[in-house]
């Protein structure tokens, strides 16, 4: 049974945007639900905001979710490709840390440098685990929608809130509401209930 669940967000924001839904159902239903973002992406906020707003941002937004205080790093956005081995370390401490059942990770259809080196990192670190990979439509060519989670209203009303805690991240076109639900529709409709979030199956370990 899965009971430990941690999420991995490369940056603030990936895994509210891949996994909200869920992560609001899980924690509803008394999962252990752990948020660690690799880089809080100092680099990317823009000028008018202090650089580390977006360590404000995400606690906002996964308190909304439900979450406790989330686990942030600060490994620079656009470089973990060339920081691959501390990611690893980093990766395999949080695996002793908090031994979960499940990660969610981004898919390994992702085509953003720093969403690849997570996942193909995640392989190497959590071999023992069982791991699906969250969907990024503005990233992916393509995706294979082979797990889904059933939601509720309630759910995607919560990731939608979440993430308009992203004040500095509004401009962009990923976080519209009517996209975000409208997502949580199509893949609800692909397993004939109202909302879903799908997974892509990259490891399963029963035992």
């Amino acid at each position: 049974m899965t009971e430990r669940i941690l999420v991995l967000s490369p940056h603030t924001d990936d895994g509210e945007l891949g996994c909200g839904g869920s992560i609001a159902k899980f924690v509803e239903t008394g999962k252990d639900v752990h948020y660690v973002a690799l880089s809080c992406c100092e680099k990317s906020v823009p000028p008018e905001y202090p650089c580390d707003i977006l360590k404000t941002e995400v606690r906002r937004a996964t308190g909304v979710l439900g979450l406790g205080e989330p686990i942030l790093y600060d490994f620079e956005v656009r470089e973990f490709p060339r920081l691959r081995q501390e990611i690893l370390d980093t990766l395999i401490d949080l695996r002793k840390k908090l031994k979960p059942d499940l990660v969610l990770t981004p898919s390994t259809y992702d085509t953003h440098q720093d969403h690849k080196t997570v996942t193909e990192e995640v392989h190497r670190a959590f071999k023992k685990c069982a791991v699906l990979g969250y969907e990024q439509p503005w990233n992916n060519m393509t995706f294979q929608t082979s797990a889904f989670v059933s939601l509720d209203e309630r759910h995607i009303t919560r990731k939608i809130n979440a993430l308009r805690c992203y004040e500095t991240q509004k401009h962009r076109a990923y976080l519209n509401s009517e996209f975000i639900k409208g997502l949580a529709i199509t893949r609800g409709t692909q397993m004939e209930e109202q909302y879903a979030e799908a997974f892509e199956v990259i490891r399963w370990v029963i035992r």
